[in-house]
């Protein structure tokens, strides 16, 4: 394979046989093996580098299977008049982001998510073309039909975040099972991959994969760690999703909440393929050694109970079907319809007539945010790891408040005060009915767990951050949000009693209703503290002012909201009155008629005493 370097900087001094590529050097493109090149490849390069960006992406919220982060990745321009750019779907990501093209020559765009795919690997943003002043790019054809095995390619894109590099390689393999990058992350599925040793890395997603005549043939997708074998997505769904898009026509996408793998003839036989199937199938695609299997039914789909792991596909529709592109494509076209499936199992034939869902209802387009959290419906993708119905409330950010409640991110909240909840929209109801400071137990579940339950109990803020639902919208390419409406008044703090009880220590009694736990929650990281959660031991020393001296430690700072517990049973709302700047100090205040305790502490530990209360 040839060896292409990126850094301009390591080809200076080289002695380059064509003066062709002197100005791939300033772009960044730099190559031991350059001289060696034919000019086919050196004008190709020439004509397609202009079409290929980077993008620069802030995901701006934590969502479905994708934190907030920054990062960097390739794309390329499809449709040069509409302003349209194709690269991952993990580069668009499923959230909100804000994204900027770079081109070749430096200057920026801006960029608005179009589509995201809801399973394989692409998305489409848009610029606007009126903006572009100094570079005039081309649309690269896009040629699905160019992959073929032993075709030689080059991926032009930004590997390991260097403008402008190109990778070089030959198609080996057309039928790799999509990569797998770990549970509880994105994973494609039900497609096949394209595979070569091009070794492309971090930066170079979304890459065109293009052949001498300069047409796009795959899309770079991923890599191996171990090994110099990269990953490309093909591109017939691609193409055919741009076509609609174009056209200004949703995207259909059908689903039977089904994951399928190609499995070889030698597995097939093991699984009851009958003699005569294997013979039909060999015949109508003697290029194909294999069929596909059912591997995951979603529980609660249309499909469990009728499909079954091990189940081997042979027809739909009373069509051949032995890979996936044939099957998509009745799928995508029968959204809201019904299929006619035909499986071998064991040996036996069986017949099922199964509804075609949407893969885009199970996919969320919007999210809840409050106290800092961000929660949405349940993906397609998350169901999966979970092994669960696309049912609950996944919550992709704790944020605050649901942190200080030991709700981590990832869990999928099942009932909330005992209601059950499966879409957001039922979980949005119950919590903006929930005024400031009051509390709430939700009931949850976890990947490392997800057949078992958890509870924790919520305390509501509406104090620190703004509620609302945001939703996206494809032709702006925005997440448009509407404010929850004001939250309702909080109850009166009710006066409450406590005694104390008595242990063997005088001193401790005589200072026992003296000491209260003080819990300080921080809804923001400021004066470079990042931990969130703290509790001390206060000690009162004005009772009719409701004054309470702590350390800094459990009150670091003026912003937070501030528990006092009583007695081990009273707990009631404070604030901060005072941090002092030097010294581990702080004082907080609390109303003294939500906590009326005994006048006098000794008379209560004598009369603990007379009824047996006090310890041995």
């Amino acid at each position: 394979m040839t060896s292409w370097l990126t850094d301009a900087r390591a080809g200076a001094g080289r002695r380059l046989a064509r003066s062709l590529l002197l100005p791939w050097l300033a772009m960044g493109f730099v190559s031991g093996a350059a001289a060696a090149e034919s000019p086919a490849w050196d004008r190709t390069l020439e004509r397609i580098a202009p079409s290929v960006v980077t993008i620069e992406i802030d995901q701006t919220r934590a969502f479905d299977t994708d934190w907030n982060q920054s990062s960097q990745a390739t794309g390329f321009v499809v449709d040069a008049v509409r302003g349209l750019i194709l690269t991952n779907r993990h580069v668009v990501t499923p959230g909100p982001v804000v994204a900027t093209a770079v081109f070749q020559n430096r200057e920026e765009v801006e960029l608005h998510a179009v589509y995201r795919d809801p399973v394989h690997d692409f998305g489409i943003y848009r610029y606007d073309p009126a903006r572009l002043r100094y570079v005039q790019p081309v649309a690269l054809p896009l040629y699905p039909a160019g992959a073929r095995v032993g075709t030689e390619i080059r991926v032009v894109g930004n590997d390991a975040g260097e403008q402008l590099s190109i990778l070089a390689g030959t198609l080996a393999r057309l039928d790799r099972a999509a990569p797998e990058y770990g549970v509880g992350k994105y994973n494609d599925f039900n497609t096949f991959y394209v595979q070569a040793a091009s070794g492309t890395s971090g930066g170079s997603s979304g890459s065109p994969v293009i052949d001498i005549q300069g047409r796009v043939v795959a899309l770079n997708a991923g890599g191996s760690s171990g090994a110099q074998s990269s990953f490309y997505l093909p591109l017939d769904r691609v193409q055919r999703a741009l076509q609609l898009i174009q056209r200004g026509e949703p995207v259909s996408r059908g689903t039977l909440q089904t994951v399928f793998n190609y499995t070889p003839y030698d597995e097939l036989v093991r699984l009851g393929l009958r003699a005569g199937t294997q013979e039909a199938a060999r015949k109508a695609r003697p290029d194909l050694t294999g069929m596909l299997v059912v591997d995951e039914v979603l529980p609660g789909s249309p499909t469990e109970g009728k499909l079954q792991p091990g189940d081997i596909l042979t027809h739909v529709n009373g069509q051949l079907i032995t890979t996936f592109l044939p099957l998509e494509e009745i799928l995508d076209n029968s959204v809201g319809g019904k299929v006619d499936i035909v499986v071998e199992r064991g040996g036996e034939k069986v017949q099922q007539t199964l509804p075609v869902g949407d893969l885009h209802a199970i996919t969320p387009a919007e999210f809840f945010e409050f106290g800092d959290a961000v929660v949405h419906t349940l993906s397609y993708q998350m169901a999966r790891h979970f092994n669960a119905p696309v049912s609950g409330v996944y919550v992709s950010n704790p944020g605050y408040v649901l942190n200080a409640a030991g709700v981590p991110r990832g869990a999928v909240i099942s009932s909330v005060n005992g209601k059950p909840v499966a879409t957001m929209a039922e979980f949005r109801d119950i919590v903006a009915a929930l005024p400031h400071g009051a509390r709430a137990a939700l009931r949850y579940s976890t990947l490392d767990d997800p057949k078992g339950s958890e509870t924790r109990v919520m305390r509501m803020d509406r104090a620190w951050f703004p509620a609302k639902v945001c939703r996206r919208d494809d032709e702006t390419g925005l997440w448009p949000c509407e404010e929850l409406a004001a939250a309702p008044a909080a109850a009166s703090v009710q006066p409450a009693r406590t005694t104390f009880v008595a242990g063997n220590d005088k001193r401790a009694n005589e200072i026992a209703a003296s000491l209260v736990l003080v819990t300080f929650d921080m809804p923001f990281s400021v004066a470079g503290i990042t931990e969130r959660n703290y509790h001390g031991t206060g000690v009162i020393v004005d009772a009719e002012r409701g004054l309470v001296v702590v350390d800094r430690n459990t009150v670091p700072v003026a912003p937070g909201d501030v528990r006092l517990t009583f007695g081990g049973s009273i707990e009631v709302p404070g604030r901060v009155e005072y941090v002092h700047p030097l010294h581990n100090l702080s004082v907080v205040s609390f109303d003294p008629q939500a906590a009326r305790r005994h006048a006098h502490p000794r008379r209560e530990i004598r009369h603990a005493r007379t009824r047996g209360r006090a310890s041995p």
